[in-house]
């Protein structure tokens, strides 16, 4: 019997801080405001802080104090019966990030939908030499001409505005980020939503932050870009710098994958209509139909963040 304790002793020590589910008031230091079964929803959500395995990505997040992390089951709840999304709205995601600063019911809460895509290798051999300028007409030329469709399907026209922050990738990291500024509909005077997109490459596919937030937490998103990319590592063999001739390759590029946004994959999965993997916090999930140039590189969108109500 001793010596079956002591083995589990040393295969805790060897697997680490395993996640631990802790409750609402001890992530946030006080009770929620909230009543009824926005109470009870709240109060149920494991919020979990340490390491969290994600098998199917072949990596772990460590969660450190600064943050929380939902699984699955719980990100649905809070991006569809407390968020008010469609019920589809968390469907492949892998869990959620958020930081401990806000709880999830209020109006300044932001959070990171984890997902992964298998496509393979994706070299960053482009990195260096893509003219982002060049890259960023091309969007707002593909915005434009999707709209013609969009408005044709009785949804709003969606205007690229510009770079809420540039692209930029980290070769030591191999961690690729960006923003886009975006107006839904025709009044160009309406608020500003932000599109925040952090990848991180790995051996065989890519692992993926979309933040769901508006544009007033653009300082914070940047700000917190560094810590999200250390949170997430590779397992052992899976690691961008893993790669071996022979290995599967991506058939797009760092262009393309910035211009698809969602992923080569996901948007060939859904079809010629894809849903974005970053979600309104309230009303539905809009769509965006890609134009032709768009399709140069892959089928995308662009999602959207509301503020709830507290």
């Amino acid at each position: 019997m001793a010596k079956q304790y002591l083995a589990a002793a040393f295969l805790l020590l060897m697997t680490g801080n395993l996640a631990e589910a802790k409750t609402y008031k001890e992530i946030f230091g006080t009770e929620t405001p909230l009543g009824g079964d926005e109470k009870l929803l709240v109060e149920a959500l494991d919020y979990k802080q340490g390491v969290v395995e994600l098998p199917l990505a072949h990596a772990k997040l460590t969660i450190p104090a600064g943050f929380y992390f939902l699984d699955h089951a719980d990100t649905a709840r809070v991006l569809t019966t407390l968020w008010g999304n469609p019920p589809d709205a968390a469907e492949g995601s892998l869990g959620m990030i958020f930081p401990t600063r806000y709880p999830p019911e209020s109006a300044a809460s932001w959070g990171s939908i984890i997902g992964y895509v298998d496509d393979g290798y994706v070299s960053d051999i482009d990195a260096q030499t893509i003219d982002y300028n060049d890259l960023l007409n091309e969007l707002k030329t593909a915005a434009i001409e999707g709209n013609v469709e969009r408005e044709k399907q009785g949804y709003e026209p969606i205007t690229l505005v510009g770079w809420a922050s540039p692209p930029f990738y980290d070769k030591s990291t191999h961690a690729l980020h960006w923003a886009r500024d975006l107006i839904f509909g025709k009044d160009q005077s309406a608020s500003h939503t932000l599109n925040y997109s952090l990848r991180i490459l790995g051996r065989e596919g890519v692992l993926q932050m979309n933040f769901v937030a508006g544009l007033p937490q653009l300082p914070e998103i940047k700000a917190a870009i560094p810590d999200m990319t250390k949170i997430a590592t590779f397992d052992t063999g899976k690691a961008y710098t893993d790669f071996r001739d022979g290995d599967k390759l991506a058939a797009y590029g760092m262009m393309g994958m910035i211009a698809a946004g969602a992923g080569a994959k996901l948007a060939a999965k859904v079809g010629f209509l894809a849903l974005g993997l970053a979600f309104l916090k309230k009303g539905g999930v809009l769509i965006f139909l890609a134009g032709a140039a768009m399709l140069r590189f892959a089928k995308g969108l662009f999602g959207k963040k509301m503020p709830p109500a507290v």
